[in-house]
């Protein structure tokens, strides 16, 4: 424990840090958060994180990143170097290394790559634009806390009232007391920033509060079900007391992205 909090308090130092320097550093940082998490998740089920299947599909997540950024920045992209284009060269080139390995490089493992690529990329993306509108550091700063808030919560709340399991098929610990604590937490704390920053009313705040608390927490569950899937504990061993850095940003990732499909951000 005394680990993960030291861990915890320097990584989240860290990351607010460079967060409030401003977009361009917020948006480097995001850049390599996300290629940590796309060769831990390459990892988690190909038991590597090398090898020209993984580089392809690193290179499709820098491919939406960047064009994620080149919109901001307005920076002119050719044709060739647009998210579908390349991703259409990307697939060519998948079957082309299922070919030339003669097998050793699977459909399985090319779905999962890019599954993990559009996941991952998207995410992260999404991180990196909303920082780039108006109002985006107090959005993310929101997004943030909540969802930090909401994991904190569920946790101290079911380790001391948690009495029923949540989902123990994907993740046994979880209990539906310590939920529904992080929900209230979670919800708390959007409100507080909703109205220190003037992100809407009242009740438009404990709504997104709540829905930003619930949906943290079924990204949790979406790692919790890839890990079991792959037959591992942990993404990574980057973070002493944490895991990887896809353990970290499961529900951020998550969050984001149904905040942008709810059109939230």
């Amino acid at each position: 424990m005394k680990q993960r909090v030291i861990t915890g308090v320097l990584g989240a130092g860290a990351y607010l840090a460079l967060l409030f320097l401003g977009a361009s550093w917020y948006s480097g940082l995001l850049a390599v958060l996300a290629t940590l998490s796309f060769l831990e998740f390459g990892q988690m089920k190909l038991g590597q994180w090398k090898g020209p299947h993984v580089l392809l599909g690193l290179l499709l997540v820098w491919s939406i990143l960047w064009n994620s950024v080149s919109v901001f920045l307005k920076i002119p992209v050719p044709s060739i170097l647009t998210f579908p284009n390349l991703w259409l060269l990307g697939i060519v080139l998948f079957f082309v290394l299922i070919v030339l390995s003669k097998n050793k490089v699977t459909i399985d493992h090319i779905a999962y790559l890019s599954l993990g690529a559009l996941y991952i990329g998207y995410g992260f993306a999404i991180m990196i634009e909303t920082i780039w509108q108006k109002n985006g550091l107090a959005l993310t700063l929101m997004v943030l806390f909540t969802t930090w808030a909401s994991d904190s919560g569920a946790y101290f709340v079911g380790k001391r009232f948690g009495k029923r399991k949540l989902w123990p098929a994907i993740s046994p610990n979880k209990t539906i007391e310590g939920s529904l604590g992080g929900v209230l937490v979670g919800t708390l704390l959007t409100l507080v920033i909703g109205l220190c920053y003037d992100l809407g009313q009242i009740p438009t705040l404990i709504g997104l509060g709540i829905i930003i608390s619930f949906v943290g927490q079924f990204g949790d569950l979406v790692e919790s079900a890839i890990k079991r899937t792959t037959g591992v504990k942990d993404s990574g061993n980057i973070l002493p007391g944490h895991g990887g850095v896809f353990d970290r940003f499961d529900s951020l990732i998550f969050t984001f992205i149904i905040l942008r499909l709810i059109e939230v951000l």
